[in-house]
């Protein structure tokens, strides 16, 4: 069932990973004589990239693919209440009251507030200039 072909980002890391086990004097695969080897400069990359083409290199590629399970769908699905608008309306009263006792509730800044605050930052700037 596995396809034979890589693809280029297989390829690439096949022979990457070939390629320094080749620059850390692995032994080469291939029967290679030494006018080939100066022909590719002995060049790891260009070697093992020869080795995968050949088909001697050992390796497989395990791709996993994801498993479709009925029990995972169902958790996706919102459960949802058997209840009368009024009933959700109560609920929602009631999540709002807890919340406001619970959390700090931030008040509306008045227009008039505003700009007395904004009076005391510029006296403030205007003093650290000087």
């Amino acid at each position: 069932m596995m396809n034979k072909e890589f693809s280029k980002y297989e390829r690439a890391r096949i022979i990457g990973a070939r390629g320094l086990q080749i620059s850390m004097d692995a032994p080469i695969l291939m029967d290679m004589d030494e006018k080939e080897l100066d022909g590719v400069n002995y060049d790891p990359l260009v070697i093992a990239e020869k080795e995968l083409d050949s088909g001697i290199l050992p390796i497989s590629v395990n791709r996993p693919m994801p498993e479709r399970k009925e029990a995972d769908i169902q958790k996706i699905k919102v459960e949802e209440t058997d209840g009368s608008d009024a009933e959700k309306e109560e609920f929602e009263k009631e999540e709002g009251i807890e919340i406001a006792n619970d959390g700090e509730m931030l008040e509306l800044v008045n227009s008039g507030e505003e700009s007395k605050s904004d009076e005391s930052l510029e006296n403030v700037s205007s003093e650290d200039r000087e």
